[in-house]
């Protein structure tokens, strides 16, 4: 085996290249289209150094250095949108480590095929609809007047909850809301890595008298351990991205205080309030961190779960 890898390294450059140009070719529209609107945008990011008005060429525009970073760093309700958007990442990142692995776990100890597949397919297609039309049906199951959850809370003796326009209850919501769309999804990975599982193990185990309960806890789930942690450190370079589609179609200026986010609070600056600079300014040091958390998290990747990029 390590014959093999020492041979394949030497392979010249370009023969390995002229023998891939099929799969160069076949990603080539993807690369492309990240160049055109992930790349040649950056050169956009020297407004967040100027006093940007729309009426003047870009190089026509008043240079004041770290004069926008200095005055959002000053907004009091900027560190409030750094903590909700730290905190409903954070629950976001956990819920959807937990809840995936938990019904992976039970869906692989359905025996009927047929009602395992449609299961799958039914958890599976939410993750396709949009946060536009999720928004609609949401505010309607929701509803504290005429919602089918606050009339079952209702009819079990309970008072009605402002899903959507609590404070306190907000942030929740969007937890609950996000797993619910996206732990169908998410439990592939962790499928895969349960069917790649040796059945010798719970052979072994069987034969040990270990009941199904037993052979999850000590066969399962430390085979698959490791594809857990390497999720779970992966999910730090996502730490500042709470989910711009989901808070912007389902929250209101009633739950700025808690719901209210680093994208969020770009939009209303940059689009609504025409502070261009500002909100470049913003966005800007959302991407600092962000690249930075995402290399640790590649770097405890590769010392945790042994998993490399490069």
């Amino acid at each position: 085996m390590a014959q093999a890898q020492i041979r394949s390294r030497k392979i010249p450059l370009s023969k390995r290249f002229r023998k891939d140009i099929p799969f160069h070719i076949m990603i080539l529209p993807a690369v492309v289209m990240v160049f055109i609107f992930k790349y040649l945008p950056l050169g956009g990011l020297v407004i967040a150094f100027q006093d940007y008005s729309p009426i003047f060429k870009l190089t026509e525009q008043e240079w004041i250095g770290w004069g926008n970073f200095e005055y959002i760093f000053s907004l009091p309700q900027f560190w409030g949108v750094i903590k909700n958007t730290i905190w409903i990442a954070s629950m976001k990142i956990v819920g959807d480590m937990v809840v995936p692995v938990l019904f992976a776990l039970l869906l692989t100890e359905v025996r009927k095929k047929t009602y395992k597949s449609t299961l799958q397919t039914v958890v599976f297609l939410p993750h396709f609809i949009s946060w536009v039309a999720l928004a609609g049906i949401f505010s309607e199951i929701l509803s504290i007047d005429s919602g089918i959850v606050n009339k079952a809370i209702t009819v079990l003796g309970g008072q009605p909850v402002y899903f959507l326009g609590d404070p306190k209850v907000f942030p929740y919501t969007l937890l609950f809301t996000a797993i619910w769309k996206h732990f169908g999804w998410n439990a592939i990975v962790y499928l895969a890595a349960i069917t790649n599982v040796d059945s010798s193990l719970y052979e072994a185990a069987y034969l040990d008298g270990a009941n199904r309960f037993k052979q999850v806890w000590h066969v399962t789930i430390p085979c698959i351990l490791p594809m857990i942690i390497l999720m779970s450190v992966l999910g730090i370079g996502n730490i500042l991205k709470a989910g711009f589609e989901q808070v912007f179609n389902m929250y209101s200026p009633q739950v700025y205080s808690t719901g209210d986010i680093i994208d969020t609070f770009v939009y209303r600056l940059g689009l609504v309030n025409f502070q261009f600079g500002t909100a470049s300014a913003v966005g800007l040091f959302q991407s600092a961190v962000s690249f930075v958390l995402i290399m640790l998290g590649y770097w405890l990747a590769d010392r945790v779960a042994g998993y490399r990029v490069f």
